[in-house]
């Protein structure tokens, strides 16, 4: 009786109907995109380049590969994971598609999409194993993954690095080509944020990995497999790391053993700051998504003033710190809250 108790206290907690964190989320959701206005509307001020076109186009294109990474993280933190080695996968599947076309002039676009993808995959399924199997702390597996997949693209690249001459110009067009005025590395971007969002609150499969990252134990009990969704998910984060390495050799043509390295952190930091909660079972990818362009907005308004560089690191650091004082505080608050109503149940 305790069991099925239980098992169901996680599922009541993790339904986005019910459950009190969401409005809470949102709200910061809400105050991620007050504070670009504000950011934006002043750095406007300073310096009216700013909201040039070229500007524009330049944060969405950086955005655009940080949010499919941090759409990937989000979906592993919510499970109660992290995934560190995201940064080496862009890097090895960015390698891995330049080298296939440098050597294969007349391959599509698709194919070369595919295939980076499939390099992710190939690496983030390496993760989920280790962690499902090995029982290990998905902290560790990735630590020591993010150096052996970088390790890799350097053993690949031998000191080598593939250039945009190099390279087919259908791809390098694609990288800088737009629909309807906006690049194609973004549309892909929001594709990929509505595709997950939609699946993570409307699907069964969404709504398990939420119970998962509630309660583990408790989502076991309700018959969830919970070592399969480990694995799936962070398969799907190395898809979208790999998907995200391709954008970056599209975007920027010149690819080596180095790209993607320090993405991991900015990568967390975007989950992080746009409501993801580091302990899993709550976050949206849509919050991912804004954490993503609120970072790269800070990158770009402190180049614009004229401001070091180090301050950047300094407010990353300082809002991931507020963002995971606010998920304790959440997290507290909701327990109050279901204690209060199990005790008024009970008492009925």
């Amino acid at each position: 009786m305790n069991a099925t108790r239980v098992a169901a206290s996680a599922r009541a907690k993790t339904s986005p109907g019910r459950s009190v964190s969401p409005a809470v989320f949102q709200a910061r959701e809400l105050g991620i995109v007050l504070a670009l206005v504000a950011l934006v509307a002043f750095t406007a001020t300073q310096n009216s380049r700013f909201l040039s076109g070229q500007s524009i186009r330049d944060i969405l294109l950086g955005t655009a590969i940080l949010a499919v990474l941090a759409v990937g993280q989000a979906i592993v933190m919510i499970t109660r994971n992290i995934d560190l080695s995201v940064g080496s996968v862009l890097g090895l599947s960015a390698f891995a598609v330049g080298s296939l076309l440098r050597d294969d002039q007349g391959l599509p676009v698709i194919v070369a999409l595919l295939a980076g993808v499939g390099v992710g995959v190939a690496c983030g399924l390496v993760n989920g194993a280790l962690v499902r199997f090995g029982q290990v702390p998905a902290l560790v597996v990735t630590l020591g993954t993010l150096y052996a997949y970088r390790g890799i693209s350097y053993f690949w690249a031998g000191g080598r690095q593939i250039n945009a001459d190099r390279l087919p110009r259908s791809f390098l067009d694609f990288g800088g080509s737009s629909l309807l005025g906006v690049p194609w590395l973004v549309l892909i971007a929001a594709l990929v944020i509505v595709v997950a969002g939609v699946v993570l609150r409307n699907y069964r499969a969404g709504r398990e990995l939420y119970a998962m990252g509630s309660s583990p134990r408790a989502a076991e009990l309700a018959g969830i497999k919970v070592g399969r969704h480990t694995v799936v998910a962070f398969g799907v984060s190395g898809a979208l790391a790999g998907l995200a390495g391709v954008l970056f050799a599209a975007r920027f043509g010149t690819v080596d053993a180095a790209a993607g390295t320090g993405y991991e952190l900015n990568v967390v930091a975007a989950a992080v700051v746009g409501g993801v909660a580091v302990f899993g079972g709550s976050g949206t990818v849509w919050g991912a998504g804004l954490g993503a362009l609120l970072l790269t907005v800070i990158g770009s308004a402190l180049a614009v003033l004229e401001i070091n560089q180090f301050w950047q690191q300094a407010i990353v650091g300082a809002l991931i710190l507020l963002a995971i004082g606010a998920d304790r505080l959440v997290a507290a608050r909701v327990a109050k809250a279901l204690k209060k109503r199990d005790a008024h149940v009970r008492s009925a």
